[in-house]
């Protein structure tokens, strides 16, 4: 992940961080105390490379059963 977009949205105390990857358009977001939109930032971006290691697996080898 070279490239990361982010968006804020601040509403009174709060701070919303919303983290897009444009490669694959995956988006996730994160809340937390407007007084620290450091780690609000951090936070999104960790969900983003966690959400995107979680696409990169590869599916279990065994098919489920069959009914």
């Amino acid at each position: 992940m070279s490239e990361v977009l982010l968006e804020y949205h601040r509403n009174g105390a709060y701070l919303k961080v919303t983290a897009v990857d444009p490669a694959t358009g995956e988006e996730v977001s994160a809340m937390g105390p407007a007084s620290n939109p450091t780690a609000v930032k951090s936070l999104a971006i960790t969900k983003l490379q966690n959400k995107l290691a979680a696409l990169r697996q590869t599916p279990p080898a065994k098919p489920g059963k069959f009914i």
